[in-house]
């Protein structure tokens, strides 16, 4: 099967996987699996790949699971793969993360990502409440490296 049609077969599967994950709620927040499948492939191919397929998955991911913000996920997703992608790996496709590894660069990435999430919509919404500070942007970030640390022990052999 040809790279670009696995990547949107894996990628489909990222967004139904998210949209499920998006009633599994701890704390009012959900990981995100979509940004660490961006910003995973985006270490693998680089900054375009990274910026495609964050616009691409954003905007999937803005239809299914929060339409509400529509636009928001594919502007953050897009330059969260753009800027991951600058620290392209050496090792390309054959790139295998530590679990500390996995764990440590989804907590920044989720980091930076919810932070921008949550200026956007304290601004937008005109508030600032604990739960923006606490939950949406480091309890979700939490999270999220919580997930990748799982899918990094389940892959490390």
């Amino acid at each position: 099967m040809p790279f670009v049609l696995r990547q949107v077969a894996i990628g489909l599967a990222v967004v139904l996987l998210q949209w499920l994950l998006s009633n599994l709620l701890l704390w009012d927040v959900w990981p995100d699996v979509v940004l660490l499948y961006v910003a995973y492939l985006a270490l693998r191919r680089g900054r375009v790949a990274g910026a495609v397929a964050g616009f691409s998955m954003g905007l999937a991911m803005d239809l299914l699971v929060m339409p509400a913000t529509l636009g928001l996920n594919t502007v953050l997703k897009t330059l969260m793969g753009f800027v991951v992608g600058l620290f392209r790996s050496e090792q390309g496709d054959y790139l295998r993360l530590t679990p500390v590894q996995a764990f440590v660069g989804a907590l920044v990435v989720a980091i930076v990502h919810n932070g921008l999430m949550t200026i956007v919509l304290a601004l937008s919404v005109d508030t600032r409440t604990p739960f923006l500070v606490f939950g949406l942007w480091l309890g979700a970030a939490l999270y999220t490296a919580v997930v990748a640390l799982a899918g990094a022990l389940f892959r490390t052999r």
